[in-house]
Order: structure tokens, then C-alpha cells, then sequence
């Protein structure tokens, strides 16, 4: 649900905040539900700080994969040959 909110803030606070948001691409109330929908109010984040935390919170949950016993040339060389003779 959505509620209307009015603020008393100086005028050079108000114009800063609404060219920070349309830097962004958002609505003033976009960027301000944003802040604070975040873990950290007082921590602002861009966009690729945000996918970035996104993709290691992912491989933190990914079990780790064991390292192959040869390498990858080696693989290639064995495949190579029961393939080709």
C-alpha cells in the first residue's frame, strides 16, 4: 500500500535529491523507498554493486566443485586420440 508523505526540507535538498534520482532513471519516491528498503539506509549502492552482491551471495550458496584431476590440455589430448586413433 501505498501512502502520500510530506517532507519540510530545504530547497537545495530537494533539488539535489531530484537530480540524484533522475541520474538514476527513478522517481524521487522511488530512490527514497529504495534507501531504505536496503539492508543499510546510510550505505547508498549502484546498480552493479548491487548485482555483484547478488551473484556472490548466489555462489556462496553453490557447493564448491573439486578441481579436475588433469588438465584441461590433457583432457583434450585423451579425447583427441580415442576419437581420432
Amino acid at each position: 500500500m501505498k501512502t502520500k508523505l510530506t517532507l519540510t526540507v530545504k530547497k537545495e535538498i530537494v533539488e539535489k535529491a531530484k537530480r540524484r534520482a533522475a541520474g538514476q532513471g527513478i522517481s524521487l519516491s522511488k530512490m527514497i523507498e529504495n534507501i531504505f528498503e536496503k539492508e543499510d539506509p546510510s550505505v547508498q549502492y549502484s546498480e552493479s554493486q548491487l548485482a555483484a552482491k547478488k551473484l556472490l551471495e548466489r555462489l556462496e550458496e553453490m557447493e564448491s566443485t573439486k578441481a579436475p584431476l588433469e588438465s584441461d590440455k590433457v583432457a583434450l589430448t585423451k579425447y583427441l586420440k580415442e576419437k581420432y586413433g
